[in-house]
């Protein structure tokens, strides 16, 4: 019996029968007022009525409260009561203990003495606008002497991962959205248990939504009885709950707090190419080596003690090797349960500080009001702003929505590319040969909004121009978007489009 309970298809299985009971017990109350169909409406009515307020009041995005707005009012029945599950965020009493107390040790348990930010005011103010931001909201630390290496495929960077962890003699910690089966995983697994069997601290956390098709329900149990102290982040068990939604999309892994990897790149085959999907698939990501390493660990420990209750002295976790490297980097994240939309705001500092390009890497493009300005005013004031976005999707949905954007940014003077040979993961920004963002943060609602993300941003490090260089190689791959390809596209597509648009909040 356990064994049935642990398969992917009984968890496929639990999460339609989930469904299909919210759908039972709203027919159940139709049924049962039936006879009093007068009051049931008033009741929705109200109660619809009371969940438009509760949006309206609300601070935050107008495009997500416009999408849920429109389907309360059209349909008021079932709009109140699916926003009221789905829609609107409530942190228990505990949760909202637990997320200050680490917020406050987030903002004293730094190791470090003080930031870098000083110095790099007298280097460069805009980059120190960034920086500043980051520390006052992200409680994201500025380091220096940090050698920072990129990877501008997948396979690169799991050649690299797997020494780095053969290597490690006292801690491992792994983060990630997917964890799946296949050769990726099953050699990164070895050397985890090789390394728990020698004593070495080994950690393990992975977003359950994101792998509920791709792992057995006991996976936490097998990694344990293998040594490896694992936690699954938010854990999935009911849609009602109105958390679901708010998922763990980081990939951090850090070894004896000397090293460090982020960016795009999940523990799946398809994300070094072993199994084609959607064509080549494309990803990039950074390994920090030295002071900057702390701020992944800081990022990872914060979260294990918030689902673990395992809390520990940050700073016995700090860097024990000393690195010498021009240039800056500030590790960070974003979280749904902060006032502050700290991804999107960097994007939108990255591209108003900029002088002469910025040139981004996104699988999709989802955007608000806020960023389409920032793009669009950036490229009217004479900014090269080119974007890359994938040929091939991996939603077809989600790429019509991405393609819905391009007309307001092509008329402002965006450049748009699509990489013709396959599915591009990476998300990542270069700006004027002296400033990087790469990680794990999408041009899209659900990262910009809901996800928990992290990336490193950087200044003036040796890798920002490898960065660039990347960027432009994989243009060569690409097409351009013009206005002509997009006024071909059909009427009717482009109202279907335009219908998306409304809901692309929710998607």
């Amino acid at each position: 019996m356990k064994r049935i309970f642990g398969t992917v298809w009984f968890r496929i299985a639990a999460l339609a029968l989930t469904v299909l009971l919210q759908i039972g017990i709203y027919v159940a109350l139709f049924l049962f007022f039936s006879d009093y169909g007068s009051w049931f409406l008033l009741f929705c009515t109200i109660l619809s009525a009371i969940a438009v307020m509760r949006i309206v009041l609300k601070d935050g995005c107008p495009e997500y409260k416009i999408a849920w707005i429109i389907p309360i009012l059209v349909f008021p029945v079932f709009g109140g009561g699916l926003y009221l599950i789905f829609g609107h965020k409530v942190l228990s009493k505990r949760a909202r203990r637990r997320i200050s107390v680490i917020s406050k040790r987030l903002n004293e348990d730094r190791w470090e003495k003080n930031s870098s930010v000083e110095q790099l005011e007298k280097v460069s103010s805009a980059a120190a606008f960034q920086a500043r931001y980051l520390e006052n909201h992200a409680s994201a630390t500025l380091y220096d002497e940090t050698d920072v290496q990129y990877f501008p495929v997948g396979e690169l960077m799991f050649e690299s991962l797997l020494d780095d962890l053969k290597s490690a003699k006292q801690f491992i910690f792994l983060e990630y959205f997917i964890i799946s089966e296949g050769e990726m995983w099953s050699k990164i697994l070895s050397i985890l248990e090789e390394k728990a069997r020698e004593g070495v601290d080994v950690r393990l956390m992975y977003d359950d939504l994101g792998c509920v098709f791709l792992l057995p329900g006991d996976f936490p149990q097998q990694m344990e009885k293998k040594g490896i102290r694992c936690c699954p982040f938010n854990r999935f068990r009911h849609i009602f709950n109105s958390r679901f939604n708010n998922r763990d999309h980081r990939k951090i892994c850090v070894i004896d707090g000397n090293i460090g990897y982020t960016g795009g790149i999940n523990l799946s085959d398809e994300y070094i190419n072993r199994v084609k999907k959607h064509g080549h698939w494309k990803d990039t990501a950074v390994r920090l080596r030295g002071n900057g390493v702390f701020g992944l660990t800081r990022m990872f420990l914060s979260v294990w003690e918030f689902y673990r209750g395992d809390f520990s002295d940050f700073s016995q976790y700090a860097p024990t090797q000393k690195v010498c490297a021009e240039g800056y980097v500030q590790p960070f994240g974003s979280s749904p349960d902060s006032p502050e939309t700290v991804g999107e705001n960097m994007y939108i500092n990255f591209l108003n500080k900029a002088q002469k390009y910025v040139y981004i890497t996104t699988p999709y493009l989802i955007i608000d009001s806020n960023m389409i300005k920032a793009l669009t005013v950036s490229a009217k004031a004479g900014i090269d702003v080119r974007i890359i976005t994938p040929g091939i999707p991996d939603k077809k949905v989600v790429y019509f929505l991405t393609r819905s954007y391009y007309p307001v940014l092509l008329e402002a003077g965006v450049k748009i590319y699509e990489y013709t040979p396959g599915f591009i993961h990476a998300k990542s920004a270069v700006s004027d040969d002296n400033t990087a963002v790469v990680g794990t943060i999408n041009l899209d609602y659900r990262s910009l909004y809901l996800h928990q993300e992290c990336a490193v941003w950087m200044y003036g490090t040796e890798c920002v121009k490898d960065i660039r260089d990347d960027f432009l190689k994989t243009q060569a791959k690409c097409l351009q978007v013009t206005a002509n390809s997009i006024r071909r596209i059909p009427a009717w597509k482009r109202m279907f489009l335009a219908f998306l648009r409304i809901f692309a909040p929710l998607m």
